[in-house]
């Protein structure tokens, strides 16, 4: 059994829940896997029982520092939907089974077992090399990285960071590409309020009910468009597969003469995104509502503004008696295509695989990895590559039942983080 594998096992055995996390007990179980090494450990913690891990090799002072940014909470797993223990770490036909092991204790191993194992051989850096295995990722209520960016900043700045959000091994036009997330989408959720006039429910014609009155409006949002635009990240990952890059309107459907999968990972990246996801009206059943608030998902492009996404979404469903209201703003980052982290990138997928090529992307969503570019205008990219497992079967595995991650990706994982640590940090 490799290092990594046995690593991970316990750290899936550890059930660090979000709600309420516990993280404190893999922090430590980290601290105490990497200090042996001679790795420099500290923990932080807004509450002792959910801790940071800050671990380092200080570089020698005279070139760039790079984090390996990760996450020790996970989503809850019902163990009733699982095939085995969800939180039992077993291995079975090569893989590793548990909650977590694709989000993300396996790059939480991987990254422990690359500074563990540069640390042992004696290297040191022109800059150190940092792993943050943070807290509160999952949840976000400011027990982790946001929290560290605040109250210890100089813990965790760096020039570069490498972080969950891509890594992914697709073919693609007789091309083999890892994708490379070099930026987010914003989370940006409206409050759509429909006001109405209340009364009872067994005299309808006598009140004005908010909930019939928000059905024209909702149907509406569901039917949203608007003009496509090439973002860089989009741009670039159509140059690397087709060598031109297609006019917005018309890379859609470029895409998809290309295979589904590529139309799949560009098409919410070509405009914000609108999903009425929940609704609520009345609390009693013989009481027409006066107010129906319907919670709108947004997802804005890097550049663009929840002021420019509401005036869009009024444009959109005209006017009328409701409020619009703006109620998060998460994300929207993004990093430059380019540059040592690139090169390093792009130089270790050349020589796992000849021939292959990195690929920049957005990322629909978004990670931690945009509490360090806001802060410290880091280049963080998320990149952990994956070849073993595809990317279709990855992605229902997370958050989902029976998550598991192949032993292959574990070590191919680590021999990247290793690259990547001696070709930025010198």
């Amino acid at each position: 059994m490799t290092e990594v594998v046995d690593l991970l096992q316990r750290l899936i055995r550890l059930d660090t829940t979000n709600p309420p996390g516990n993280e404190t007990a893999a922090a430590e179980l980290l601290r105490d896997f990497l200090e042996p090494a001679g790795v420099e450990c500290e923990l932080f913690a807004r509450t002792p029982e959910r801790a940071n891990l800050v671990a380092r090799i200080r570089g020698r002072g005279d070139g760039p520092s790079l984090a390996l940014l990760s996450h020790t909470d996970v989503v809850l797993a019902d163990a009733a939907e699982w095939s085995r223990e969800p939180f039992g770490g077993e291995v079975v036909d090569g893989e590793v089974w548990g909650r977590g092991a694709l989000d993300m204790k396996g790059e939480v191993a991987a990254s422990a077992v690359a500074l563990a194992t540069l640390a042992r051989a004696g290297w040191q850096g022109a800059g150190d090399l940092m792993f943050v295995a943070a807290a509160d990722e999952e949840v976000g209520d400011g027990f982790g990285l946001e929290w560290l960016v605040q109250a210890h900043p100089d813990a965790v700045r760096a020039d570069y960071s490498l972080n969950e959000g891509a890594g992914d091994r697709i073919e693609l036009a007789g091309k083999v590409l890892y994708l490379c997330a070099t930026a987010e989408k914003m989370s940006s959720p409206f409050l759509l309020r429909v006001h109405g006039r209340s009364g009872h429910a067994s005299m309808p014609s006598i009140a004005d009910n908010a909930l019939v009155r928000a059905a024209p409006l909702i149907e509406r949002l569901g039917q949203f468009q608007v003009e496509p635009q090439l973002i860089p990240e989009v741009a670039g990952f159509l140059r690397v597969l087709l060598g031109d890059v297609p006019q917005a309107e018309n890379a859609l459907t470029v895409a998809r003469g290309i295979a589904p999968l590529a139309a799949e990972l560009i098409e919410p990246l070509l405009a914000m995104t609108v999903s009425p996801t929940m609704a609520r009206a009345s609390n009693k059943r013989n009481v027409i509502p006066a107010l129906c608030e319907v919670t709108v998902d947004v997802r804005i492009l890097p550049g663009q503004t929840p002021e420019d996404a509401e005036a869009t979404l009024r444009g959109w469903l005209g006017a009328g008696d409701y409020d619009l209201v703006n109620i998060e703003r998460q994300g929207g980052t993004r990093s430059e295509i380019g540059g040592p982290l690139w090169d390093a990138v792009q130089s270790f997928v050349s020589a796992e695989e000849p021939g292959a090529l990195a690929a920049p992307i957005c990322v629909a969503g978004f990670t931690d990895s945009h509490w360090l570019r806001e802060a410290f205008g880091t280049v963080a990219y998320g990149f952990f590559p994956a070849r073993a497992m595809d990317s279709e079967t990855a992605a229902r595995l997370i958050h989902s039942a029976d998550e598991r991650v192949p032993v292959s990706d574990l070590e191919l994982g680590v021999r990247f983080l290793r690259h990547a640590a001696q070709a930025v940090c010198g």
